[in-house]
């Protein structure tokens, strides 16, 4: 990696593109989230299944993505996954005006979209490293979660205004801030070469290689699974809340939108403690304990009803906490993943984690709507508490306690010499 790539200039227009792409994200989710609940007559456990259908394609194809980013140039992958992902946004609102858009075939447009998203993550994780260096990870990332929790705090807004007047058009936004998103990244400066050809290898023996990066790390190996079921809780608890605020607490469209804001600034908060706290309890500490406060916002939220005052003031006080925990967690996470991963496995790595913590959303986001169906929203919530909880104990007592020890990885360096 070369210092010279990290230029300021190039980073801003990278954080830009990311910050955009989230606030139509956010926007995109509150407007799917009433889309499916109201507009198409559907319950939590069908909203479970089209938030599975969108990470469904990282559990079919996510470790391919990770070889396709590893094998190419990230910046041309990342960009073409930006275009493909606002052109099948765009098409709902189409299919909405012609009487046409029913819950099956939202659900597999949702499933293109996470195609797209497939290939975009697997190159914009990739791409980071290269364009900062190791030693900028930890602010880059931190400025990174900061934009994406600004856009939290806006688009949810955005999205819930939208949406009261119509859902499919707040989708629209969403498809214009990846168009945007794909020209930032183009006008990127950033040495992007494509990779040194090495002797043909099975891609099936390219993934082995990054399978067993991850889950023979000392550290990467309880991050990721720890990570893994932290996911099948946080999709539950995504999934129910819809439930909960729309049908329990009766907040409406507008306030959804609000509640998912009040986590995007919660989120902002932690990031900018991210490095004090970092400071004090080490970033192993910070992982763990910003975990534990996300779970005490979801009991927040779970105990309001027996709790004086407006629903929507304290349904805004709990996403507040949970999005602060987030936020505390956040930069260390990543920068840790990259930075003691060298570039040659940046793709496979980043694809490894994130195709198995798709993978635990399609188990989670529709087990969490049927544990809602069979109980009520609040035990569902509850459980997925609890699993958090209880998975961010078991990660403080194993190898990832050490991390802070550890060295980044340089260039070059891995399970063994690339060929």
């Amino acid at each position: 990696m070369s210092d010279r790539t990290a230029t300021p200039h190039g980073f801003g227009r990278f954080w830009t593109a990311s910050t955009v792409t989230g606030l139509g994200a956010y926007a995109t989710t509150v407007a799917i989230g009433v889309l499916v609940e109201v507009e198409l007559g559907g319950t939590a456990l069908d909203l479970g299944w089209v938030n599975a259908a969108r990470w469904a394609p990282y559990l079919l194809v996510g470790l391919v993505a990770g070889v396709l980013a590893d094998r190419v140039r990230r910046r041309p992958l990342l960009a073409g996954a930006d275009l493909a992902r606002a052109a099948v946004l765009g098409v709902v609102p189409l299919l909405a005006a012609l009487g046409v858009l029913t819950l099956p075939v939202l659900t597999a447009l949702v499933g293109a979209f996470g195609l797209a998203s497939v290939v975009g993550d697997a190159a914009q994780q990739s791409f980071l490293p290269r364009l900062v260096g190791t030693a900028g990870l930890g602010r880059a990332n931190t400025w990174l979660q900061q934009g994406d929790a600004a856009a939290q705090g806006v688009g949810p807004l955005v999205g819930g205004a939208l949406a009261a007047a119509g859902a499919p058009l707040a989708l629209l936004v969403g498809a214009v801030g990846h168009l945007v998103s794909a020209g930032l990244v183009l006008a990127t400066p950033l040495h992007d070469p494509r990779p040194a050809r090495a002797p043909r290898r099975a891609m099936l023996a390219e993934l082995r290689e990054g399978v067993r990066w991850v889950y023979r790390h000392p550290t990467l190996r309880p991050l990721a699974l720890g990570t893994h079921v932290w996911f099948v809780a946080n999709a539950a608890i995504g999934t129910v809340t819809v439930t909960y605020l729309l049908t329990v607490l009766d907040v409406g469209a507008f306030g959804l939108g609000t509640a998912t804001a009040a986590a995007g600034a919660g989120t902002l908060l932690g990031t900018s403690a991210a490095d004090r706290v970092g400071r004090r309890t080490g970033g192993p500490g910070t992982v763990v304990g910003g975990r534990l406060v996300e779970a005490a916002g979801v009991l927040l939220l779970v105990v309001l009803p027996q709790l004086p005052g407006p629903a929507l003031l304290g349904v805004v006080v709990a996403q507040l906490l949970f999005g602060f925990g987030m936020g505390v967690e956040g930069p260390f996470e990543m920068s840790h993943r990259q930075a003691v991963t060298p570039d040659r496995l940046q793709g496979r790595t980043n694809a490894t984690m994130r195709s198995l913590n798709r993978a635990a959303v399609i188990v989670g986001a529709p087990a969490g709507g049927a544990l809602a169906l069979a109980t009520s929203p609040r035990v569902a919530l509850v459980a997925a508490a609890a699993v958090i909880a209880v998975s961010s104990l078991a990660l403080a007592r194993s190898g990832f306690r050490h991390a802070d020890e550890l060295p980044a990885a340089r260039p070059g360096k891995g399970l063994h010499q690339a060929g």
